[in-house]
């Protein structure tokens, strides 16, 4: 199996080391990941700039190709050039994995997140994808063991290709919960929908030293206070990884014949 890897925090972040290390064994890896932090972006694309790409060491004599450029700009650069100019015209991964990502994307987040965009693009051009996140403590003092959330992402995802094969066009969105310590245990696996719970998030004013005001955005990472304990939200807050299949196909397919008939009779005799 040939894997593409990449992620949307940048190509020297943490996550992106521990989740080549913990896909060791799986496959061939080639990574592509974005030269700088790209959380947040979501789907943006690059038009009116030039990606400028660039060799970089990522983990110990491990080498990955930095993109100037946004996560879905990473895949899309990498599967219609990059990797047919390393492996051949015609070829493409069998699989891309994206992540592990520096904090959970469930919830109304798998639209903001650029993790989730980096395997939505992946999904569209017709390699199946793999979102991996980490709910993670941002407290004061808390800790959080990204290489062994990466296992446990590792486990997830073996368990996934070990049922069946991924078909070109599948995402799944992965999300690991606070992991604290380097043996921390395999939690249990649910499959859970996507919660449309709204963020419970403020905006702190503040003024800069010149006398501009400004403000920033408030959270703990998971803010989200009416969430269903079904939903991917609070199946995550109760310790369980939750794997979620993920369409890039934003038809409201149940109000499709609601307005086709409000519609269809128009300009009829």
């Amino acid at each position: 199996m040939r894997i593409l890897l990449t992620n949307d925090d940048g190509i020297r972040a943490p996550g992106l080391a521990a989740m080549h290390e913990a896909l060791d064994g799986l496959g061939e890896i080639f990574t592509v990941a974005p030269k700088t932090v790209q959380s947040a972006t979501g789907h943006g694309i690059t038009f009116t700039e030039p990606l400028m790409v660039e060799q970089v060491e990522f983990r110990p004599g491990v080498q990955g190709m930095a993109v100037d450029g946004r996560p879905a700009d990473c895949v899309k650069l990498a599967i219609q050039r990059l990797w047919p100019d390393t492996f051949g015209e015609g070829t493409k991964p069998d699989l891309t994995v994206s992540g592990i990502n520096s904090g959970a994307n469930v919830g109304i987040n798998i639209l903001y997140s650029g993790t989730v965009a980096a395997a939505i693009e992946s999904a569209f051009l017709g390699v199946p994808s793999i979102a991996t996140s980490l709910h993670m403590d941002f407290t004061p003092g808390g800790r959080n063991c990204m290489g062994r959330a990466a296992w446990i992402a590792r486990q997830a995802i073996d368990r996934m290709l070990a049922a069946r094969p991924l078909n070109a066009h599948e995402v799944v969105n992965i999300n690991v919960p606070r992991t604290d310590r380097e043996d921390a245990p395999m939690p249990p696996i649910r499959v859970a929908e996507m919660d449309g719970a709204p963020l419970e998030e403020s905006f702190e004013r503040r003024t800069s030293p010149g006398g501009q005001t400004y403000y920033w955005i408030d959270g703990d990472g998971l803010p989200f206070k009416t969430a269903r304990s079904e939903g991917d939200i609070g199946t995550l807050r109760d310790k369980c990884v939750t794997l979620t299949p993920l369409s890039y196909l934003m038809t409201d397919t149940a109000r499709v014949q609601g307005w086709r008939d409000v519609f269809d009779g128009e300009g009829r005799g």
